[in-house]
């Protein structure tokens, strides 16, 4: 069904719109748009004539947006950005081959980045856009066509392919092992001990998992594994990392492992993506591929 056209302003209504929301001002806005003053006026006078209602509280020389104008600003600047993007994407590569994901920091650039080359290669002419997720979201909220999460396949209204499960186990500075010695897995909680916010209860469970009773147990917080690891490398704690993401430093020997100990985690990585988009072709081509990596 077509949406009627008064509930179609044009972009450039929104736009004045959106910039003198943002701003507050309207000779700011009309500096950033390279118009007039009085040019920016009229056109949030008319977007406000074609919706039938104020956006702006006018008072002198100041403007404050009413209300209602606030919840239409928000959704208004979310539409313009996502209308921004689309033709970002399709500028990028014109025949519309451009994949949207959302990828974990430290999964993104240990794992998938050194892969993606032969990905690129047997699939020319898709464009691959790479952005940050730390957590699940609601692709109706977000212009991203699939994410890599961590977890148990279950966020609503998605489908997942499962990528790789992960051994985590306790690392630190070969400084830090020299001076607590460990030799099992009770002697960890006389060191401090490095948390990652995404998951709060991993030592305990580690702890569990090899007959270890303790109390709650705390200390530093992180927000990604990149920066858990250069914590323990620089001698600050131990941390319990994902096994794969770790070989480099290993290797390096810039982190050991605090004991020979190891414990696979309950959840695992997947690329996952809202059914509704399930046959776009790049993602698609996408799935196909790393069905033959995972």
């Amino acid at each position: 069904m077509p949406i009627p056209r008064r509930f179609l302003p044009s972009t450039s209504l929104l736009q004045a719109f959106e910039t003198a929301a943002r701003t507050q001002n309207v000779t700011t806005a009309a500096k950033e748009l390279s118009l007039t003053q009085s040019a920016v006026s009229r056109q949030i006078r008319a977007l406000e004539e074609q919706l039938g209602t104020e956006l702006f509280h006018r008072e002198k020389q100041s403007i404050r947006l009413t209300a209602g104008g606030e919840r239409y600003a928000r959704e208004i600047r979310e539409a313009l950005q996502k209308i921004s993007s689309a033709s970002m994407n399709l500028r990028a590569n014109p025949r519309g081959g451009t994949l949207a994901l959302a990828i974990l920091p430290t999964f993104g650039t240990r794992w998938l980045a050194p892969r993606l080359p032969d990905f690129l290669q047997k699939n020319p002419g898709i464009t691959i856009n790479l952005t940050t997720k730390l957590e699940p979201f609601d692709f109706a909220q977000v212009p991203l066509d699939a994410a890599i999460h961590f977890g148990r396949a279950d966020w609503p209204q998605c489908a997942a392919l499962p990528l790789c499960k992960e051994d985590v186990v306790p690392a630190c500075a070969p400084v830090l092992l020299e001076q607590y010695g460990f030799t099992e897995v009770a002697d960890l909680v006389q060191a401090p001990l490095l948390h990652l916010t995404s998951r709060p209860d991993a030592w305990e469970k580690f702890m569990a998992r090899h007959d270890v009773e303790t109390d709650p147990l705390h200390g530093m917080l992180f927000d990604q594994f990149a920066t858990a690891a250069q914590a323990a490398m620089v001698g600050l704690g131990v941390a319990l990392l994902p096994e794969f993401l770790i070989q480099n430093e290993l290797e390096a020997g810039t982190l050991v492992r605090a004991l020979p100990h190891k414990m696979r985690s309950d959840e695992m990585y997947y690329l996952c993506w809202p059914h509704v988009n399930a046959d776009y072709p790049p993602l698609a081509a996408f799935r196909k591929w790393l069905s033959g990596v995972a």
